[in-house]
């Protein structure tokens, strides 16, 4: 019967262990858990402004299922090349990112005084978000090339890397984007640690570190106006502390477990940047506490599992992969925190995406490529291991 043929195929899936794959399931489930979630909430969150803009409610929906596919097929292209490749064009790719960051700010898109984007057609490419993810490959590069250097002289092992780093960092404040140069000073910093660059070398470069990022945040009046705001949202809560007051609203309305999919207040036209940098806001207005700490498990799942795959390719004497895991890691877990943060006033609201989730081509494309370079780095592990436990039987045999 083939009822009772399917039952038994369904109790088999369950009750059997899965056959041994040559990558890891759980992190492509996920990532396309996450993205379902993205396209849901970017769909729900931008109802309003769409009809607004277009006059039918499914435009940015549309718009943001078109990046799934582009960003999806990407990483399947990306998932094919090996990391050594990565590693031999590392200081290629970081050329490109910054000849795009010089192309942007002499030609690119404004959009809210914020010189950004080049125009590509279909959508707008963002340089920062490629700028990104090339001087981490870069730096897991330098890292196995000068690793000795790192640990132990601080022209070497500091100097140099935060020449490139300040690099990008000046272009990037041209644009202005300070948020883009915080998460990469961050990023950067962790994986100089796990290098095992000097203690006090490092402590005496966060300190200058923080104080740079202070100095440009007094620079600049709008800069200081969003710290102000943030302490202090309500003292003006029409004006500097709008946004903000707009998302806590929505984070209260949200209570336990959320006024329902679709029945979010605070997009209707009250919650600025509702389907992008406050999505999460909106998110937890319609599926409450429940769903926050649901979707942040999710995101932190898949930072664990970039930081396990690290452990794994250092054990595997697979060094770039490793420090590149441990960066992407990094790099998601902080960019996280600061979306989230912000949104929940925690920290100074700042232009970044929640990963896989915002809406928007160039974040989703080069995160779901660094999904990818994941996967292949775990990938190359699973086989050298394999290949160890043929050579050991061979040996036995």
């Amino acid at each position: 019967m083939p009822l009772r043929e399917s039952f038994a195929n369904l109790k088999q899936w369950f009750t059997k262990p899965a056959p041994e794959a040559l990558f890891d399931r759980q992190l492509v489930w996920i990532s396309l858990g996450l993205m379902l979630t993205g396209l849901v909430m970017v769909t729900s969150a931008s109802f309003p402004i769409s009809y607004r803009l277009t006059g039918q409610p499914f435009h940015f929906m549309f718009r943001h299922a078109i990046f799934l596919i582009l960003a999806i097929s990407t990483a399947a292209v990306i998932l094919q090349v090996p990391t050594k490749r990565w590693f031999q064009y590392s200081s290629l790719l970081l050329g490109v990112a910054i000849f795009l960051l010089i192309v942007v700010l002499v030609g690119g898109k404004s959009v809210n005084g914020a010189s950004r984007w080049i125009p590509l057609g279909l959508f707008n490419l963002q340089p920062a978000e490629v700028a990104k993810l090339s001087l981490f490959i870069f730096m897991s590069g330098y890292l196995v090339r000068k690793q000795d250097e790192v640990r132990a002289t601080f022209f070497g092992g500091f100097f140099k890397p935060i020449l490139v780093f300040g690099t990008l960092a000046v272009l990037l404040l041209f644009q202005p984007d300070l948020g883009t140069v915080i998460v990469m000073l961050v990023t950067l910093f962790g994986m100089l640690f796990i290098a095992g660059a000097k203690l006090t070398q490092f402590l005496a470069l966060v300190v200058v570190g923080i104080g740079a990022v202070i100095g440009l945040i007094l620079a600049e009046p709008y800069r200081m106006k969003r710290v102000t705001s943030f302490l202090d949202p309500w003292e003006n809560p029409f004006g500097s502390g709008y946004q903000l007051t707009q998302s806590l609203m929505a984070f209260g309305r949200g209570d336990w477990f959320g006024q329902g999919l679709g029945n979010s207040i605070q997009k209707l036209a009250y919650l600025p940047e509702a389907h992008t940098d406050f999505v999460f806001a909106v998110l937890a207005e319609e599926l409450g506490f429940v769903g926050v700490v649901l979707v942040l498990m999710l995101i932190f799942s898949l930072v664990l599992k970039a930081i396990f795959i690290g452990r794994k390719a250092f054990e595997s004497d697979e060094f770039f992969g490793g420090y590149l895991a441990f960066g992407i890691g990094i790099w998601f877990a902080f960019q996280t925190l600061v979306n989230v943060g912000a949104a929940a006033g925690i920290v100074p609201t700042k232009g970044l995406t929640l990963p896989l989730i915002s809406y928007g081509g160039s974040s989703l494309i080069v995160m779901s490529v660094a999904v990818s370079i994941l996967l292949r780095i775990d990938h190359e592990c699973r086989l050298k291991a394999q290949q160890r436990e043929k050579n050991t039987e061979d040996e036995q045999q």
